[in-house]
């Protein structure tokens, strides 16, 4: 029997609200392509030959040399656009700017990746030991803008394996140890960074991880990995604060995106008008020891991913996640739309007891599926606010150790042990968001 510590109060047309910073605080509009070229290259024969060291040593070269402001911008030519390059380091103020129909490609070849520690390409205990393709790290500006795309090889068979990253990652799962495959793109102790219009393709690991960032927008990029491509998260800030994810379309074998906190706090992301399809949903944690706060998500669409609105910690690594907003959101296929969970993992062992508090649904839209609240125990109980929050009637409330407000909005199918049912609020009108995948 599911225990259920639960109350209902209509608060009339007001609902108790997260504050009005409860999302990135700078002023954030659409970027531009950068008005500064400090080089511009198309690709050599070095890349069409698979002589990558040669092609990395050209364009780091190009990235060096550039002045803080400019852009080092890749161009197809008539023999194609393809650059196959090993890992690059990004500079303080220097954009990547890559043109429609040129790719840079991660070479899918371990040794480029080495930290020293020759465990790259391999299953160890721990997972660390490959270099990101690209990364940005103590930078101030800069970038990767652009319609071209950057492809992370996760598919191709890695040099002298028999088998892709991706095939190396879900033998791992099976065997109980950790891949070493490399993120796409990594970004540590940066500052205001600028990712537009890019596509992001089949990265080996995580697309892109963010850690100790301050100040970073995504706009218009898109993420296109395969559904069953594990650990393959489309966008991780952790320990950062001030970003926005917008207008950008992502689906991935993992978390479309996973807000986490583990060495230190995450707040004040935004992250609107978006479009989610394959993948494990819009998440927050697992890692929550640190304080997530102050989360707006706004006029977010989620076709197709697993779980829809996540929030995930267990004993082992949770914290307080507060002031967390949901408004305008669409759910469709997904089997459980709503997954606020402080077990995530089960068997964990810890003191660090998940705390969620605060948490707004505003004008939530969903059909069938699992709809799961489940706070720690009676002490460090979960609480909700929805106001216009509808769901099909075959949805089932999974209910423990909560505490649920609604507004004048109502919420439906009403959770159980509720006797309160407030008058049927406006819901979002979903029919003209389901749109395919931007090719």
């Amino acid at each position: 029997m599911v225990r259920a510590l639960i109350s209902m109060i209509l608060l009339g047309a007001v609902l108790l609200a997260a504050p009005a910073e409860a999302q990135d605080r700078r002023a954030v509009g659409e970027p531009s392509l950068p008005a500064q070229v400090c080089a511009t290259l198309s690709p050599s024969t070095a890349s069409a030959e698979g002589r990558w060291p040669e092609e990395t040593g050209r364009l780091q070269s190009a990235i060096d040399h550039c002045s803080s402001g400019g852009a080092v911008r890749l161009v197809a030519d008539a023999k194609g656009g393809r650059f196959l390059s090993g890992p690059l380091t990004m500079k303080s103020g220097v954009t990547l700017w890559i043109d429609r129909g040129a790719t840079l490609s991660a070479v899918p070849d371990p040794r480029a990746y080495d930290t020293g520690a020759r465990l790259c390409g391999s299953i160890a205990a721990k997972g660390n030991g490959c270099l990101p393709f690209i990364t940005f790290k103590g930078t101030t500006g800069g970038g990767i803008v652009g319609d071209g795309e950057i492809d992370g090889l996760g598919g191709a068979v890695m040099v002298g394996h028999d088998e892709t990253w991706w095939q190396m990652a879900r033998r791992a799962d099976k065997e109980g140890g950790k891949q070493n495959n490399p993120r796409l793109i990594q970004a540590d102790r940066a500052r205001d960074l600028t990712f537009y219009r890019i596509t992001l393709r089949n990265a080996a690991n995580f697309h892109v991880m963010l850690s100790e960032v301050e100040g970073a927008t995504f706009w218009g990029v898109k993420i296109d990995t395969p559904a069953d491509a594990r650990n393959t998260d489309g966008i991780d800030p952790a320990a950062s604060q001030d970003i926005t994810i917008a207008h950008s379309s992502i689906r991935t074998g993992d978390d479309n995106i996973a807000i986490k906190a583990g060495k230190g706090a995450t707040r004040h992301v935004s992250i609107l008008d978006d479009h989610f399809y394959w993948g494990h949903g819009l998440s927050i944690g697992s890692e929550t020891n640190a304080g997530v706060s102050d989360i707006l998500v706004r006029n977010v669409t989620l076709d197709g991913t697993t779980s829809g609105l996540r929030i995930k910690s267990d004993v082992s690594r949770g914290g307080l996640v507060t002031r967390v907003r949901y408004e305008d959101v669409c759910l469709r296929d997904n089997q459980k739309p709503i997954d606020f969970d402080t077990r995530y993992d089960a068997s964990a062992r810890g003191l660090s007891i998940p705390v969620y508090e605060a948490i707004s649904l505003h004008d939530v839209t969903g059909a069938d599926g699992r709809l799961i609240l489940r706070g720690h125990d009676p002490d460090h109980r979960l609480t909700v606010q929805f106001d216009g929050v509808r769901f099909g009637q075959g949805a089932t409330w999974q209910v423990e150790n909560a505490e649920l407000f609604a507004g004048a909005g109502g919420v439906s199918p009403t959770p159980p042990g509720l006797t309160l049912t407030p008058a049927a609020g406006p819901a979002p009108d979903c029919a003209g968001r389901w749109a395919p995948f931007p090719e």
